[in-house]
Parts: C-alpha cells; structure tokens; sequence
C-alpha cells in the first residue's frame, strides 16, 4: 500500500471516471513498453500506470484501496487471499489485486497490454500483438505514380489518363491551381486488402511557360516600358492568364526591375486567389535614328549636373 495510484495517473482523489480514463490513455500512450523498447524506467511507469487504472476504474475496488489508505496503512495486504479466514484484514482485502487466480490487475498484462476500452489507443489491435486484440481488417497498400501537365493544365485543372499494364486506364482528375511537385489522391485504386483498394498517388510535374513564373498563388512576369514611359509615368496594357488585359499604372520615375501588384490576377484555387506581379524591365533601344539620337543627347546635356553613381566608391570599400 505504499503506492500512491492517485499521483501515479497524476489526479485528484476525488477524480471521476472520465478523469480516470482520460489521466491513463495519456500516460499509455506515452510509456507503452512497444514505444519506448529497451526504457526500463518507461517500463516499470507502465506497470505502475497499469496496476493503478486496474484498481481506480473498478468501483469496488477503489473503495476498498481508499478504505485502506485511510486507515493510515496499518493494515496488511495479501495478493491473493492469503491468510484467508483469520477475520484480519488480509481476509478483507486479499483480493484486492488479484481479481481471481491468474488475474493480472484489471483483467490485462501490465507488461505490454492494454484494457480493451483502449483499444482504439494506438489505431487498433494494441501493439506487436501484446494485447491478444484481434487487428481489424485493412485496406490494401496504397500505390504511386507521375505525370507531367502543362503549366495551363495546372492553372485550370485538367483530367489525365494513366494507362495500366493490363491495358485498364485511370482517369486522374487534377485539381486547379495544384503546384508542381504536389499529389493527387485517386481513391480505391491502390492495391486490394481485405477491408478494400488502398490509394493510387499520384505525384504531378508542371512543366514550365516561357512568361509566366509561378510563386506561391502568385504569378510573375517581366514587362517591357520605354524609358519615356518609365520617366514620364504612363498606363500599360498586361496580359493575364484570363486571355485578358489588364491596365496598370507606371508610376513616374520607376526604375527597371521595381515590381507592381496587380490583385486577384494570380492563380485561382477553391480557397484562395493570388496576384499578378508584374517586374518592369526598361528598354534601351539599340538603333537610335537621327532625330531619336538627337534627342538623347540632348537630353544628357539637360542632366549633365546629375551624378547617378554619387557615393558609389563609399559603397564598395571593404
């Protein structure tokens, strides 16, 4: 009777049943002997949380450990009867731990089992066998395969078809918006089990497009302006993967490679809808005509004061 069960599943003494049940699927979860192998400690705290759920989650039970604690532990206790008709309290409470010949406290093996109300504890059928729980059946192992889709295919979904040895072929839907790299579940056509197919996943590849990068929800592309439009400001007119256009205001003085955001252009899924991030890239024309080469220099001498290399040496020293 040294053995405090109350502290041992870490409650109160006027603890109730749920609080019981719930206080040992914790600590058997935690301390099972077939999650913790070679831990003598974790073993021994099993046993201990074992002996203890036995005796606390049985009312009669409980009541005579209470009754017997609250004599201060002046009576003596004997697994198993014995001494049994001397009127003593080894008479009492023989039995207190033993629950009949060959019992285990609680009607289970606190070296590695558990009660059968936790059965479902660790996904059913205990652990390697321990328990004596008979194991449900189970579905049959799961499969996997690749694809390659387009880019547009992964934009606006699409349905492919994955041709079996046997000839059969798979229709694989693929959702809109999936990223490259992702996995499409196709229910039922995994291999067979006794409780059903398992899985067929699919992992899929995007192949990429020459304008447009995905990032996150997002997409990206680089658009061209003249150096008027990015000096002086204008609005352009964008492509989207809508077959669209979409106007965008430049704003004055943008430099080449600042990036703008155009909202709900991106890519559309059922939950969310990125946008379109648009990197301005300014043209330098490469044939200038007389009047256009005129203009330029005539433009250089109107901001010859201006030095956009001004504290450019400070940043390079090391």
């Amino acid at each position: 009777m040294d053995k405090d069960f109350y502290a041992i599943l870490g409650i109160a003494k006027d603890a109730s049943d749920a609080d019981i049940k719930k206080a040992y699927r914790k600590l058997a979860r935690q301390h099972h002997p077939d999650t913790n192998s070679g831990d003598v400690a974790s073993e021994k705290k099993f046993k201990d949380i074992s002996e203890a759920y036995s005796v606390l989650s049985d009312p009669d039970e409980r009541q005579q450990y209470d009754a017997i604690r609250a004599m201060g532990g002046g009576a003596r206790f004997a697994p198993g009867g014995a001494g049994a008709g001397n009127g003593g309290f080894e008479d009492m409470f023989g039995g207190l731990f033993t629950g009949g010949a060959g019992r285990q406290p609680g009607g289970f093996n606190t070296s590695g089992g558990i009660p059968p109300e936790f059965a479902d504890l660790f996904g059913g059928g205990g652990f390697g066998g321990q328990t004596g729980f008979q194991r449900p059946p189970q579905k049959g192992a799961d499969r996997t395969a690749t694809t390659s889709i387009s880019f547009s295919g992964s934009i606006r979904g699409t349905t492919i078809g994955l041709r079996e040895l046997s000839g059969d072929v798979i229709d694989v839907r693929v959702p809109a918006g999936i990223k490259d790299g992702q996995k499409v579940r196709v229910r039922g056509k995994g291999q067979p089990g006794p409780a059903g197919n398992g899985d067929l996943m699919v992992a899929v590849s995007v192949k990429p497009h020459e304008f447009y990068t995905r990032d996150g929800d997002n997409l990206r592309i680089h658009v061209p302006v003249t150096f008027p439009e990015a000096a002086l400001g204008a609005d352009i007119q964008v492509p989207t993967i809508d077959g669209e256009t979409v106007k965008v205001r430049v704003p004055a003085g943008t430099p080449s490679g600042r990036t703008l955001r155009v909202k709900g252009h991106g890519v559309k899924t059922s939950k969310v809808t990125g946008d379109l991030l648009v990197t301005i890239d300014v043209a330098v024309p490469k044939n200038l005509n007389k009047e256009a080469e005129a203009a330029v220099k005539a433009f250089a001498e109107a901001t010859a004061d201006a030095d956009v290399r001004e504290g450019l040496a400070a940043k390079a020293r090391l």
